[in-house]
């Protein structure tokens, strides 16, 4: 019988992109955004930190990049833990690559640094205040907009040792904001469907969602896709993971998702489904336990 929310330890996993240079990318995630590659082939190549990956590129040469106002990937958030280590990835960004760079903001509950890679997809890098920190008001958390300095942060958080030796510390996928082409629509599958809280919510134009209270593990917005259809196969986004804490909670997804028709594939350990915009998203559960380690961060 399937119940009708994720897990509350469920949270993101990797992200695959669609590239047309699998050099160029590789290079970008892994001497500018200070990742390590975990595994490589000719046609693929996954960087992460100390064995939890991150971002799984895909050589695709036979695409094209997606045209403007279709549903896709916004960003993909990289959340490291202490303001010293966002601060090292940072530094590293702007001064290999200053013209990636798009933007800073203080969220209240994180402090957050935006760039696009070489091809055109989101990256945030941030950093988590404590949960006390974070206020709810009837069930919505308090997130906002604020200016954030980008060199004052650099000043306060970054050493002459953190500029030698940036990978400091682990990292993980936060959250995955995507654009959507509508709110109501995004609602219906993530919340009412997939099963995560939604956290908050600005109208018609963005809804955030989580499992567990977390301020948001998804983002959905219709800044540049409003009305959009279903997407084309294009460079960009290739699938989103989730990770649910067991097979149990894999298997109460599978049944609520195919409950409200959706076309779950199913495989004995992921399962698959697209959202209304063709956005895949794939589910698994969580690594075992090996030698009393688990497989994950």
């Amino acid at each position: 019988m399937y119940t009708n929310l994720l897990e509350p330890a469920t949270r993101m996993g990797t992200v695959t992109l669609r590239v047309a240079n699998l050099d160029s990318m590789t290079s970008y995630y892994q001497d500018v955004v200070t990742l390590d590659i975990l595994s490589q082939t000719h046609e693929t190549v996954t960087l992460g930190r100390h064995g939890v990956p991150i971002v799984n590129l895909e050589y695709a040469p036979e695409l094209q990049h997606a045209a403007p106002g279709q549903a896709g990937l916004f960003h993909t958030a990289i959340l490291f833990e202490t303001q010293a280590a966002l601060a090292a990835a940072v530094y590293s960004v702007a001064t290999k690559a200053p013209s990636t760079f798009t933007g800073s903001s203080d969220h209240l509950v994180s402090q957050a640094f935006y760039f696009n890679d070489p091809e055109g997809n989101g990256i945030e890098l941030y950093w988590d205040r404590d949960k006390t920190a974070w206020s709810w008001t009837h069930g919505s958390i308090e997130m906002a907009t604020l200016y954030l300095d980008p060199n004052k942060f650099l000043e306060e958080h970054l050493s002459p040792e953190l500029i030698d030796d940036p990978r400091v510390g682990g990292v993980t996928v936060g959250h995955v904001h995507l654009s959507i082409g509508n709110i109501a629509q995004a609602h219906e599958f993530y919340v009412t469907q997939l099963g995560f809280e939604q956290t908050a919510a600005f109208g018609p134009s963005a809804l955030f969602v989580s499992a567990g209270g977390y301020h948001h593990h998804m983002g959905l917005n219709v800044w540049n896709s409003a009305g959009a259809g279903r997407r084309q196969r294009t460079l960009g986004l290739g699938q989103v993971d989730v990770i649910v804490p067991t097979a149990d909670a894999l298997m109460e997804t599978s049944e609520r998702l195919v409950n409200f028709g959706r076309d779950v594939r199913h495989d004995g350990e992921t399962l698959f489904v697209d959202d209304p915009w063709g956005n895949l998203i794939r589910l698994s559960a969580e690594p075992p336990v090996v030698g009393g380690v688990a497989g994950r961060k």
